[in-house]
């Protein structure tokens, strides 16, 4: 049953490639660990586990650790995109633009010149 309750979180586990997770049910208890590729991605894990739990959910216990904590995530420029609206997505404020034109003017020269398929570093917060 609380396997079920929380099977988006191990779906989104496996979409997010989760390296040398595992699951097991422990009386009403879902146990979970693993280690993710950023801090982003542990956010969203926890995010997933919390729109199903709660804030602080007593059915699931997760111990997510992350591969690599020297930025928040990368990011591929899409089309249409700008660095604030990459800012709003990461950190939920668009004025956060010039943090990630910092960590990447080895790539960047302008923070309003950005191309489809660049690879962005996301610093952490």
């Amino acid at each position: 049953m609380v396997k079920q309750k929380y099977q988006s979180v191990l779906d989104l586990g496996e979409k997010l490639k989760i390296q040398n997770g595992d699951v097991q049910v422990e009386g009403n208890t879902l146990k979970v660990w693993g280690t993710a590729n950023t801090q982003y991605h542990k956010d969203l894990l926890w995010d997933e586990i919390k729109r199903h739990g709660g804030e602080n959910p007593s059915d699931i216990m997760a111990d997510i650790k992350v591969a690599d904590t020297t930025a928040y995530a990368y990011h591929t420029v899409e089309k249409g995109e700008s660095l604030s609206k990459i800012a709003k997505h990461y950190y939920g404020d668009p004025m956060m633009y010039q943090r990630i034109f910092e960590a990447n003017r080895d790539k960047l020269d302008n923070p309003d010149l950005i191309h489809p398929g660049q690879e962005l570093i996301i610093p952490n917060r």
